[in-house]
């Protein structure tokens, strides 16, 4: 079976799954936390090399705000206790998002997290936190406008290349697959850039209730579809 190198997941559907049993969306979300542990093993297991998951939008910050106070204390959570067991399983965690406007002790715990882990082998684990695609694109094109203007590079040099350079997702491939929970059928603003050749499965099922068996499910969609990347023909992943 082909197994794609770059998974990305837009992980949805805990305030529903919360919901339909009664539970205030904090349970939702805790509950999201412990299917993110899982998910980050079974992709291990799986063979997968990078792994980058839709932890917090640039435009979650609308939400009520204690609900976003609730998802900041989890975050805080998650780094503090699952950190030092990521780095021991050999876990490299990367950041992608605007840091600019974070709150100093939210900054310094993703600094922490990709300092520990930069030299982590096992699998690459991405996590999209206050980021949005469009502001990712806009970002990336104002730091190569300045650059233009200032004689750096010339416009003529902006190639796909050069733009990719610019953004948060640097060094990092493109995903081949992308998943998203909950039967919602859309990329809400993720990875809008890199995801152009990206193939892409709706799983029905709230993140919360998200295991191995559905990403084996997933990546067993994504092996039986052909890749042509606008060509005519077919182009495979290496498993």
């Amino acid at each position: 079976m082909t197994t794609p190198a770059h998974v990305a997941i837009i992980m949805d559907g805990n305030g529903r799954w919360a919901k339909a049993r009664g539970l205030p969306r904090l349970a939702g979300h805790k509950a999201g936390v412990e299917a993110l542990r899982k998910t980050v093993k079974a992709a291990a297991d799986q063979g997968i090399r990078w792994l980058t998951v839709y932890a917090f939008s640039s435009e979650n910050w609308s939400r009520p705000k204690s609900e976003v106070s609730d998802l900041m204390g989890l975050l805080k959570l998650f780094i503090r206790r699952d950190l030092a067991e990521l780095h021991q399983n050999g876990v490299r965690v990367r950041i992608i998002g605007d840091r600019g406007n974070l709150q100093s002790d939210i900054a310094a715990l993703l600094e922490e997290a990709e300092t520990l882990t930069a030299r982590n082998t096992a699998i690459n684990l991405v996590i999209a936190f206050n980021y949005g695609g469009r502001d990712e694109i806009l970002r990336a094109a104002r730091t190569l406008a300045e650059q233009a203007v200032s004689g750096k590079i010339a416009p003529a040099d902006i190639d796909v290349e050069a733009f990719a350079a610019a953004l948060d997702s640097r060094e990092i491939p493109d995903p081949d697959l992308v998943i998203r929970t909950s039967g919602e059928m859309r990329l809400s603003n993720f990875l809008l850039w890199q995801a152009a050749y990206s193939e892409l499965v709706f799983m029905p099922c709230y993140w919360p209730d998200f295991t191995s068996d559905h990403l084996a499910e997933a990546i067993g969609q994504f092996g039986a579809r052909e890749r042509r990347f606008g060509g005519l023909v077919a182009r495979g992943v290496a498993s």
